[in-house]
């Protein structure tokens, strides 16, 4: 029985490229566009074959990024807090906005004051907690307000390294965006829900302790609520372990993560692995082209 992302939004791959780098995974400009509709259409397939209802909608036209439709707005209880994106991707708001209204979502649009939020790129929920971070692409002011509209028992609120100049200098700002930067701009790839909690299990969570900062750390530790399975930064980073989707039962990942993969069938999970290359190129995979409706 499905459990967690039983309804999916996904758009497609028409317009996707990374001509405009505007996340520090965006390092190859050469996509194969026609390769890229395919991986595309592997992974609606593989959400159906987990017996996932997949609503499709058309990308918003000429948005390189309107594939990633987790970051259009985070869902939770018929409600949708609208994202408020970097300037590249403004023109994704107002179509996401449209689209979220005619599926009959109560659309909640961000005060003035909230610079930044990247929907569920950046908040994912499990069970009455909602994971979080600031400052890459939301603002800390974000967390406060989805507590009050989505009235969650807590915001967990981490933070991931920085991309630094020569790796030990200064932070650094994306040159498009001018936001600060992270290898780990989105939360979603960093930490992993796997399942809710049920009436004889925690709840599960995956997570790369490589990516956060101390503090996070011993945030993550000290949460008795959840199990934990750890994943190593090179499966986090190389090969977007994290940057997947779980309906409880089965895991749609990406392909090349052994250990991770062997720890999930541990648990009891069917694993679903996917070759996603060119969708990779974009600094996002399964998880950043679903938004889960179904919270």
């Amino acid at each position: 029985m499905l459990v967690i992302n039983k309804k999916l939004l996904v758009s497609g791959a028409d317009y996707f490229t990374s001509d405009q780098a505007i996340n520090a995974l965006m390092n190859d400009p050469k996509v194969d566009h026609l390769r890229a509709v395919e991986e595309h259409r592997t992974i609606v397939e593989a959400f159906k074959k987990a017996q996932i209802e997949v609503i499709k909608v058309h990308p918003p036209k000429d948005c390189q990024d309107g594939i990633y439709t987790a970051n259009w707005a985070l869902v939770k209880d018929g409600k949708a807090i609208m994202s408020r994106l970097p300037n590249t991707r403004k023109p994704e708001e107002k179509y996401a906005l449209e689209i979220l209204k005619k599926l009959g979502l109560k659309t909640f649009v961000l005060p003035d004051n909230i610079r930044a939020f990247s929907g569920q790129g950046d908040a994912l929920i499990c069970d009455d907690y909602v994971f979080t971070q600031s400052p890459y692409r939301t603002s800390k002011e974000a967390h406060k307000y989805i507590s009050e509209v989505l009235h969650v028992k807590s915001v967990i609120s981490l933070h991931t390294k920085p991309l630094r100049w020569f790796y030990f200098g200064p932070a650094k700002n994306n040159r498009i965006t001018k936001w600060p930067d992270s290898p780990t701009y989105d939360i979603d790839l960093a930490i992993a829900i796997l399942r809710p909690k049920t009436d004889t299990k925690k709840a599960l969570i995956a997570y790369c302790p490589a990516v956060f900062d101390r503090k996070s750390n011993r945030i993550l530790k000290s949460l008795n609520d959840f199990d934990k399975i750890i994943v190593s930064k090179e499966d986090a980073m190389d090969h977007f372990a994290l940057n997947l989707v779980s309906t409880g039962e089965t895991v749609i990942i990406n392909s090349g993560t052994k250990q991770f993969n062997e720890n999930l069938m541990k648990h009891g999970f069917e694993v679903i692995e996917l070759d996603l290359p060119e969708l990779k190129k974009g600094g996002g995979s399964i998880r950043c082209s679903s938004l889960d409706l179904s919270a």
